[in-house]
Parts: C-alpha cells; structure tokens; sequence
C-alpha cells in the first residue's frame, strides 16, 4: 500500500534539522478521517494523498491514493485508488476547505476508483503487466473539451524506493466520475528504476501544459522539464524538453535538470498574479518546502520551508490548492501523514489543510 515502505525509517527521523524546526505554513484543519463527513459519506477515512485542480466546471477535484473505510490502512477494508472528493469552497474560508460530493456516486455513497487499478493483477492493457496499485500524481482539465486528465503511476512493487511499472495518463470524459486508462500515453520506467518522468504534475499556461517530473520512490535524482500543447498532451510524441546544450537552455532538446534533489511528490501552480509555485517534500530537510519563479523555464528560487516534520510526524505530500495566492498568509498546501507505531500499527492515515506564505 502507498508508502509503506517509503517513508524514511523512524531512526532517521529522530535526527533533527536544526533551525528548520517551524515552516512558514501552520495546521489549519484535518480534512479526512473515518470520524469526519468523508468516512461517514463516502467511506473516505484513512487516505494518501489529496492532489487539488481546478475541474472544467470551476470547483476543484481532490485525488486520493490508497483509500479505505476505516482511518487505519491496516485493516484493508474497502480499498480502492484513485478516488476523487470535489469542493467549491474557497480555502480561504474561516471553516477551510469542506468536501461537497465523491466522484461516481450521487449523493452519498462509498465513493469508488475512478480508473481501473490492477490490485496485485492485471493493469488492465492485456499485456501481463501486474501492478500493485495505481497512485494518482496530479490532474488538469480543459474547458474547450470538457476533459480531465489524470496522471498516475503504475506501481510494480512497495520496495524501498518503490517500483513503478510506467507513469500514464487516464481521461475522462463524464466530468471525471470514470477515467480510461491510455495504452498510448504511458512513460515506461528503467529496469534500474531510474526514469525521471514517473512522478508528474501539469501546469497549464496558453497553449501549453508544463510538465514537471522526478523519479519514482523519492530517490535522489533529477527534476525535469517538458512541455506539451494542451490539445495534445495524450501524445507522448508531441511533448519536447527543456535542455542545456551547453552555452544556453531551449525547448525541443533532451531534458536537462534544472532541479537535483531527493523529491517527494512535486506540486507546481501558476498563482492569479502569474507566480510560479513549486512544492515538494525535501527528504534532506525532512520538510515541505516551496519555491517561485516567474514562469516554468525561468530560475528558481532557494527552498522556502513549508512544514517540517516536527509539526507532522511522516508528513508527505504538500500539494498546492490552485485557489491560493502571493498574498500573506494564503498559500493553501494539502499535508498528508501516514505514522505507525514502533510495532507498525498505523496511528494516523490521513490529509491535513495547512496555511503560509510564500
């Protein structure tokens, strides 16, 4: 299940930073739980993840990876991944962010996978492929089509880094209540698991989605750089690289690094003032940390702490709510915990709304 094993081990975690004990953002509200509305309407208690975008109707969806029943992954009950909550409430509110309704169910109902996942079988392609579970990385929408997509990846295997078989793409058509799966539009990993376009998020600015990716399993590597036209953006083909030759950067060249790191999931939104906003989990600092620019293939800025790990014990995630702004106090980020106890007993599984500035 998503992240059992790739979280740092606890004796790693006793090793404080020192100085970067406090981030910029604080705990505003815990958002899922089996004691909230999400367990009681849609059997969304325990849960990873929480990726907001903005839907083609204006309210955001939230993906959520392995999800449950219960709060606590351990029991297994009901497991399903990708699930999608939507709201349309601003963050900003006093109340934070409430959930309106579950992707592929009216009303009230356990809200179910929107894409196929193979469940330790078949990824659904017919080509033997086994896959462990499919995590979502983030999603995007068009107005012009009506259209969601959704990346994802299709994971071999929960080893420490974990495998993934490919990364892909699923769309959907329906308003994101059922996502198909894309046999043409997958990035295949490395035997050596080292491809560095398995863990994406999309950005779109005019005719263009940005594309932002790591490796998978929060390994030390690249980030990478591609951009791709919006109403192309299922053709692998079509997409080109953001690379040094040497003397200067340019589209349409093999992708050069513009980050190296050890990366947790990244997050990248362009913010209403045109801001560029990068989060990730920064495995080095044991925090969430941001970073800015004025557009996706400009310079970024130095890391920014966000949360540390002292304010969320096995905190991951830190995904950007797309309604946030520049402006103090409202950057929105979506925390996700998994801790367990020394015998590994799961103590808390769930997602948290938490609010700084950049």
């Amino acid at each position: 299940m998503h992240l059992s094993i790739s979280l740092l081990t606890l004796s790693t975690l006793v090793t404080a930073v020192i100085g970067q004990q406090t981030g910029n953002s604080t705990y505003k509200k815990r958002l899922t739980g089996e004691d909230l509305d999400t367990g009681h309407r849609w059997g969304v208690a325990g849960t990873d993840l929480g990726i907001p975008y903005v839907l083609e109707n204006g309210a955001v969806g939230f993906l959520f990876g392995d999800t449950f029943s219960t709060q606590w992954p351990d029991d297994g009950r009901d497991w399903r991944s990708p699930v999608m909550l939507r709201s349309a409430i601003h963050p900003g509110e006093p109340d934070g962010i409430v959930f309106d309704s579950a992707a592929g169910v009216a009303g009230d109902g356990l809200a179910p996978e929107i894409a196929h996942n193979g469940h330790h079988g078949d990824d659904g392609f017919g080509t033997g492929t086994v896959e462990a579970s499919v995590i979502p990385n983030d999603g995007i929408s068009f107005a012009e089509t009506g259209q969601q997509i959704v990346s994802y990846m299709s994971i071999k295997e929960w080893t420490s880094p974990w495998v993934t078989n490919y990364a892909g793409l699923a769309v959907s058509t329906d308003g994101g209540n059922i996502f198909t799966r894309l046999d043409t539009a997958i990035w295949p990993n490395t035997p050596d698991n080292t491809d560095p376009f398995q863990m994406a998020t999309m950005q779109r600015d005019g005719d263009f989605v940005y594309v932002f990716s790591v490796r998978s399993g929060r390994q030390p590597g690249p980030m990478m750089l591609r951009r791709v036209r919006w109403d192309r953006i299922t053709d692998p083909a079509a997409y080109e690289g953001w690379g040094w030759n040497g003397s200067d950067w340019g589209w349409g060249r093999p992708c050069s690094a513009i980050l190296e790191g050890t990366f947790g999931e990244p997050s990248v939104r362009k913010l209403a003032d045109g801001t560029w906003v990068m989060v990730y989990l920064d495995l080095e600092k044991r925090a969430i940390v941001s970073r800015t620019a004025e557009g996706p293939d400009r310079v970024w800025s130095d890391e920014v702490v966000q949360v540390t790990w002292d304010q969320e014990l096995f905190l991951y995630g830190g995904f950007i709510h797309p309604w946030s702004t520049a402006k103090e106090g409202d950057l929105h980020l979506m925390v996700s915990k998994w801790e367990r106890d020394a015998a590994g007993k799961t103590t808390a599984y769930h997602m948290s709304q938490y609010v700084g500035s950049l």
